[in-house]
């Protein structure tokens, strides 16, 4: 029986080690982390992670041939195939601090896993990596070998949350990158006949490592740089009294360039694209490229610029100040059908309004309070370490409060933020909202989902992202 054993139980290791084991029942699979609370969430019936259609993956395999445990070593020497889904943050100091990845975790994963091994192994990259980290590790694992043979792959993950498990079970594609020798070839097949038993043949492509590392940070920027760009004319369009929906949509048909990622929003987030790009950028600069890096760079410069500008109009709308009244935040999750705030544009638009001074009353159907208090008092990047090597919060935001429904969230409120496009907020009563706000009553849609024209009818000024203004708003500019 090939022996599977993952190191990471989170967000990427979780979710793909089930489907693996659902799919491949004479396969044993063995998720592996430090962290105790989080492999207890793993085997109790609620996990610690929220994604469609997971409950059931687990539960289906869950002792049967899918394990979570916190023996690392016993597994990590038992198993076949490591796979390595360890956090690989954005260095806050020393040599490329605020751009280049942390690897720290990463070392020590494999140092662990020469100093247990008494087999040959297969050692996959799993979390997304800087170019040349399979060289690093393979360096590591190789002068600690004791005459152990080490193939590493890299088969970087294309998950999008909130359709993680419908992605594992219908990947567009899976990469697997390997050396170009004979015994890196056969771990390429190993882990390749792994996948097949599920996935078509052509849809899994091998490649040469370092294009396998290096694809996985091109596609994030690709697609974080459709973002910026819709966002960018969305900014356009407001200036000219364009309407960006109509443009995407005309732009959309367009076969080459085609409908996806092209919702102007309030910035994109998320766990990847913008950590990738720094990274990319990081790449380039080290490599003599600084037109590159420059480029690469600009594609974070509009998503910031976004997040600043929403913040802008809701402060100019309001007579130019939203100290001491309340807004409500409808959503704080970087996108809908997931609980992750991971650099979310909520904690920017958040940070922006405390800033001057507003009370904010914030509703999201899956994130818990002790989550955004940490998210709005944390550093920069600080999120992406282990939990319990996270600065504690030192005093919690005072002026926000966490409720369990939109309309508490409304009531008495002077405007309405919305940051998350849950399916919820669209249908929501807005006449009984608007009835129990201030007048006058704002909506500022982060995410273009509520019917304009009818929140006008009953009374609302709204501001919509690239959307022609409402005369009010044209009257009060949003200067930056």
């Amino acid at each position: 029986m090939v022996k599977i054993c993952c190191i990471g139980a989170g967000y990427v290791g979780g979710p793909t080690m089930a489907v693996i084991a659902l799919k491949c029942p004479k396969v044993e699979v063995v998720v592996v982390d430090i962290s105790v609370p989080r492999i207890t969430a793993w085997n109790s019936d609620t996990l610690p992670i929220y994604e469609p259609g997971l409950d059931d993956v687990v539960k289906q395999c869950r002792g049967r041939n899918l394990f979570f445990s916190t023996d690392v070593e016993k597994h990590v020497a038992e198993a076949d195939i490591i796979f390595v889904s360890v956090n690989t943050p954005t260095k806050t100091r020393g040599l490329g601090a605020g751009k280049a990845a942390d690897l720290t975790y990463w070392e020590s994963a494999a140092r662990m896993i020469a100093d247990v091994s008494k087999s040959d192994k297969i050692v996959v990259e799993k979390s997304t990596v800087p170019v040349k980290t399979a060289e690093a590790i393979e360096k590591i694992l190789t002068h600690n070998s004791k005459g152990i043979n080490y193939q590493i792959l890299s088969n970087p993950e294309f998950l999008a949350e909130g359709t993680a498990i419908q992605d594992l079970f219908h990947p567009d594609r899976v990469l697997i990158g390997g050396r170009e020798t004979p015994e890196g070839q056969k771990a390429i097949q190993a882990l390749k006949s792994v996948y097949a038993e599920w996935v078509p043949e052509d849809r899994i492509i091998t490649t040469n490592l370092w294009s396998a590392e290096l694809s996985k940070l091109a596609a994030n920027a690709f697609l974080a740089q459709r973002i910026s760009s819709v966002n960018a004319m969305s900014a356009l369009c407001e200036a000219t009294g364009a309407d960006v929906a109509e443009v995407s949509h005309a732009i959309g048909k367009d076969s080459r360039i085609g409908p996806k990622f092209l919702n102007a929003s309030v910035g994109f987030g998320g766990s990847c694209f913008q950590k990738d790009i720094l990274n990319l950028v990081y790449i380039c600069e080290c490599n003599g490229l600084p037109e590159v890096a420059t480029y690469w760079k600009q594609v974070i410069k509009v998503n910031d610029y976004q997040k600043t500008r929403f913040v802008n109009r809701v402060v100019s709308s309001m007579f130019n100040t939203v100290s001491g009244k309340k807004i409500a935040v409808l959503g704080f999750a970087f996108k809908k059908d997931t609980g992750d705030t991971r650099e979310t544009p909520a904690i920017d638009v958040c940070k922006g309004l405390l800033g001057d001074n507003a009370r904010l009353s914030i509703y999201d159907p899956q994130v818990n309070e002790d989550q955004m208090q940490r998210d709005l008092t944390m550093n920069k990047f600080d999120w992406d370490h282990p939990i319990h090597l996270q600065p504690m919060s030192p005093t919690s935001v005072k002026q926000v409060s966490m409720v369990w429904d939109a309309y508490t969230a409304a009531k008495d409120a002077h405007g309405i933020c919305i940051l998350t496009e849950w399916d919820e907020f669209k249908t929501l009563d807005y006449q009984k909202i608007f009835d129990n706000m201030q007048k006058p009553a704002f909506v500022f849609d982060g995410r273009n989902i509520v019917d304009a024209d009818k929140l006008r009818e009953i009374g609302f000024i709204v501001y919509s992202i690239g959307k022609p203004l409402d005369s009010w708003l044209k009257d009060m500019p949003a200067v930056a």
